[in-house]
């Protein structure tokens, strides 16, 4: 669980997770994962931060059961496939998950 500050602290990025999210038709509990995931190791570079928002949306959406391709989320967050590809197996294990070996 985060605390309020940080979600305010970062609200134009959850509000960009949850737009994206919106567009590539992810469930409530998708996106509500990808916001976890993006706040539990939010970059400190702002360059950075909307792979880390594409990549959580990626591995929320895996986690939730509601995925969608590396393709489709790289299209809608406007990153590049490979930046999610590179990105998304970290964001899981900084969250203290085990990410899948496929």
């Amino acid at each position: 669980m985060h605390s309020a500050r940080e979600r305010v602290e970062h609200e134009r990025w959850l509000a960009e997770i949850a737009r994206i999210g919106d567009g590539l038709d992810l469930s409530p509990e998708a996106i509500s994962c990808a916001e976890d995931l993006f706040l539990a190791d939010v970059p400190a570079a702002d360059r950075s931060k909307r792979v880390a928002a594409a990549a959580s949306l990626y591995a929320g959406g895996l986690i939730a059961g509601d995925g969608r391709s590396q393709g489709e989320v790289a299209d809608a967050a406007d990153v590049s496939r490979l930046s999610i590809q590179q990105r998304w197996k970290a964001v899981v294990e900084r969250a203290g998950l085990e990410a899948p070996g496929w």
